[in-house]
């Protein structure tokens, strides 16, 4: 006993002494936090790295950044450092690393702009890029400036699209997805697992997707490098071309070394020769708060990012590297910010594929409710389709990129049948039933006839009694001319807006000043964005789920995703998908994953 008590009290000092050395150790960052703030000297040179994932937002902490656990960096936080940059009397100009940024053709047209109003105040932008790829390329063509090292290379050969289909893997294991769909010309997702090749309403609207790209692409570069139309795509059938090939035809400004870089800075901002070109790295800067350079003050406007696919519960980072857009989550923030009073607007940043019908519903009906009280405008991402449109289908305003995907207003229903892999692996079941359809969501057997006709009306109803007429509410169009829209026909930022699905192009920036002229707000006068929901409070962020909380099997799962390649993650994504339906769950989800390169 008396040894029981000693652990006892061992154990409680011990909890009480590791409480207060991490109480040390928060009030020690923060007080170095505090007394560190980032000088940032006359006419220096921010440099932005435009490389990696760049999800579409992750909450700044500095706490944990000076911890060693900071997030990675988002596209949203990219395009506040070239606000801030541009707010900035100290920064006289921006260096772009640009490193296969992981982002679409939306972001990429968004990020162009903000590149562009920055140079709008004076300030040169130059962009370094050690190998050019089409889109790197193309956010490039936004700068004073392009360059390469003279051992790299520009690969703007061209653009491509792949589609993948894995029904010959499905038969191999003796799997077979017995599917419905609205609009089977265009509403095409479940073709990844019923086909082995595209259909006619898939290979159109991916030539159209195509032909949008190259038109905003070969624009881009004509009015950049001083080219005709005609010459450029002459330029990218020879590709691809080294530096110094580059160079001489006028791609690109000049093959240097990064010092090189750094002295035709110096001497564009009227540096000494014996100066030392004064840079500052953007983990630097993002200390430099938007509010002590005049911005990001004002009357409060809520932003609401819905990245992801969208699933009922809570968001997440997802698995096989999707992030989920969870209903809970995006519902109680719109609510939250529609009561704010202190709010003013609501801003909705969608940029997702869609996913379940019925948390797309939930979205929809807390979008509706707000607007009761304040303006919603609605910003599209990369894409914003099937249930990531329905969501924002009756906003108030709705804003997107040309290069935008969008549309896809469409429902698919579907479950796996895997009776081939049992008989594979010599396993048998049986089902004792209780009423007519008792087996519909068996695994084993495809619908019978009378099955099928039940599956079919509950996707009529939710295509023509919900997803039609809402669309038609929102766009103040009739059901049928909805409906000659819908089908599942996927369509670009370009073609939206001369179909009436979107009413104005821009990116997030866009559409808070129309959020901010909805609300009667000043125009000259900038806003508080307020993000919800909150970034998690810091003892969350602590102890929360992390890698070190993870499971053994957790840890061996995720091992095991990390070390696929994307298109085998890809696969998994989509087939967890088709694992989820076989509850019944309608899908309102893009026909397939744009991957244009």
């Amino acid at each position: 006993m008396a040894a029981s008590k000693s652990t006892k009290w061992i154990l409680i000092g011990g909890g009480l002494l590791l409480v207060v050395v991490i109480a040390g150790i928060i009030g020690f960052i923060l007080l170095a936090s505090s007394l560190g703030q980032p000088s940032v000297p006359n006419n220096s040179v921010l440099v932005l790295n435009v490389t990696g994932e760049l999800p579409d937002y992750v909450p700044d902490d500095p706490l944990m950044e000076a911890m060693g656990v900071g997030p990675s960096q988002s596209f949203t936080g990219l395009m506040t450092q070239l606000r801030k940059a541009k707010a900035d009397n100290r920064v006289g100009g921006v260096l772009l690393n640009i490193n296969f940024p992981g982002i679409g053709w939306g972001k990429a047209e968004e990020l162009r702009n903000a590149i562009k109003d920055v140079r709008s105040s004076g300030k040169p932008v130059f962009a370094y890029m050690q190998m050019g790829m089409n889109k790197d390329y193309y956010i490039a063509t936004a700068a004073d400036k392009i360059f390469l090292p003279p051992p790299g290379d520009l690969w703007i050969n061209g653009f491509a699209a792949e589609a993948m289909f894995y029904k010959g893997s499905l038969d191999k294991l003796g799997v077979e997805a017995d599917v419905i769909q609205i609009g089977p010309k265009y509403k095409n997702a479940p073709d990844q697992y019923t086909k082995t090749s595209m259909g006619e309403g898939q290979r159109e609207v991916v030539n159209a997707i195509l032909d949008e790209y190259l038109e905003r692409f070969t624009e881009a570069v004509s009015e950049s490098r001083s080219k005709s139309k005609e010459d450029f795509l002459a330029i990218m059938d020879n590709a691809p071309y080294g530096a110094l090939q580059a160079k001489e035809i006028g791609l690109i400004d000049d093959a240097l070394y990064p010092e090189q870089v750094h002295d035709a800075l110096k001497a564009r901002l009227g540096y000494k020769e014996d100066e030392r070109l004064r840079t500052v790295p953007a983990s630097r800067y993002k200390q430099v708060t938007s509010d002590s350079l005049g911005l990001n003050n004002g009357e409060q406007v809520a932003v609401i990012f819905a990245s992801g696919a969208i699933n009922t519960g809570s968001s997440s980072d997802g698995v096989f590297g999707g992030r989920v857009a969870g209903s809970d989550t995006i519902v109680k923030a719109v609510r939250d910010a529609a009561e704010n009073t202190a709010v003013k607007a609501i801003v909705l940043r969608v940029d997702s594929p869609g996913g379940s019908a019925l948390a797309s519903d939930l979205m929809w009906y807390a979008i509706e409710k707000a607007k009761e009280k304040k303006p919603v405008v609605v910003s599209m991402g990369d894409v914003a389709a099937s249930g990531g449109y329905y969501i924002s289908a009756n906003a108030n305003k709705i804003v997107a990129e040309r290069s935008s995907i969008t549309g896809s207003i469409g429902v698919f229903m579907g479950k796996p049948v895997v009776r081939g892999m049992y008989d594979w692996l010599g396993i048998s079941n049986e089902y004792v039933m209780r009423g007519k359809n008792a087996g519909i969501f068996r695994e084993t057997e495809k619908w019978t006839p009378e099955e099928r006709t039940k599956m079919e009306e509950q996707t009529n109803r939710i295509y023509f009694d919900q997803f039609i007429p809402k669309v038609a509410a929102g766009r103040n169009i009739t059901a049928e001319h909805a409906n000659t829209l819908g089908q599942g026909r996927v369509w670009t930022g370009t073609q939206a807006k001369e179909n009436g699905l979107i009413d104005e192009f821009g990116g997030l920036e866009k559409a808070i000043d129309i959020a901010k002229e909805l609300a009667q707000l000043p125009a000259d006068k900038d806003v508080r964005r307020v993000v919800y929901p909150a970034p998690k409070p810091l003892l969350e962020s602590l102890f929360g789920q992390n890698e070190a909380t993870l499971t053994a099997e957790q840890k061996a799962q995720k091992a095991l995703i990390d070390s696929l390649p994307e298109d085998a993650r890809r696969a998994f994504r989509f087939a967890a998908l088709l694992n989820g339906m076989k509850r019944g769950e309608a899908m309102l989800f893009l026909p397939f994953e744009i991957n244009v390169r």
